[in-house]
């Protein structure tokens, strides 16, 4: 069997930057053992499968280790794939088994993303996110359905920030986000998921359905710019509506391959 299978790089205008994902066409699911193994074998943050719906495509994210309920920049590369591969120009409508219908529009030289609203929840104890950031210079404390997320005092201090890795993998399925007012733009964050098997992502879209509408409201504005700071950087736009955030941003294709499975 042979599966046609493109690799993006998402939230960036140039190749060796953003975050890289996989997009992997599908006539039909295949068995849950064998989209883990491909992803394994890609060795990406993400590899998104897509197979043909009625009005769209389904989708599913894998990490090496595990799938994901949701996955922004593989999302984003997975609309990269069919407008500059498939010739699709229209809204593409990517059906999710969690998180609803996510909907990516071209938009002139990027794309604009339709993704749910996650808003803060300050209601948690910070005793074991402590424990795994050991840093004193967090401003606030918050959490998502997926995520810690922890605003610190300075973009100098973000870039600053040397994860543990162990300690934050103890967390379990939750990653950590780290955020800061930026220098240059609204704000700025990183993102590590150990226990997913991604130690630092490059840029990572389903953070912002959080840090969008927190920022939001600190700034007392619904359209911010954002980056993440990691070594390959990415770039977002982020528009905060009442229960939704739409994330504008760009992406290229590095590779188009053939996987050839048994």
């Amino acid at each position: 069997m042979k599966l046609e299978m493109i690799q993006v790089d998402a939230f960036t205008d140039n190749v060796f930057s953003g975050n890289s994902a996989a997009v992997v066409f599908l006539a039909d699911w295949l068995p849950d053992q064998v989209l883990q193994g491909i992803a394994l074998e890609n060795n990406l943050a993400e590899t998104a499968f897509l197979k043909p719906s009625h009005d769209g495509w389904d989708i599913r994210w894998f990490t090496p280790t595990d799938e994901v309920p949701f996955c922004g920049h593989a999302t984003l590369a997975s609309a990269c794939a069919l407008h500059l591969r498939k010739g699709v120009e229209r809204t593409m409508r990517f059906s999710t088994r969690e998180v609803g219908d996510l909907l990516v529009t071209p938009q002139g030289d990027g794309y604009r993303m339709d993704i749910p609203r996650f808003d803060p929840d300050f209601a948690i104890s910070g005793d074991a996110l402590v424990n795994g950031l050991r840093d004193d210079r967090w401003v606030q404390l918050f959490r998502n359905r997926e995520n810690y997320f922890v605003e610190l005092a300075s973009e100098a201090a973000l870039l600053a920030y040397r994860p543990d890795l162990p300690r934050i993998a103890e967390l379990g399925s939750f990653g950590l986000c780290i955020t800061a007012r930026g220098n240059d733009c609204d704000f700025v964050s990183r993102y590590f998921a150990p226990d997913a098997g991604i130690p630092e992502d490059p840029v990572t879209g389903s953070t912002h359905a959080t840090l969008a509408p927190y920022w939001a409201a600190k700034l007392g504005k619904t359209s911010l710019s954002a980056r993440q700071l990691s070594s390959r950087g990415g770039v977002l736009g982020c528009e905060v509506a009442a229960d939704r955030v739409y994330l504008i941003g760009q992406a290229v294709i590095y590779m188009d391959a053939t996987i050839h499975l048994p």
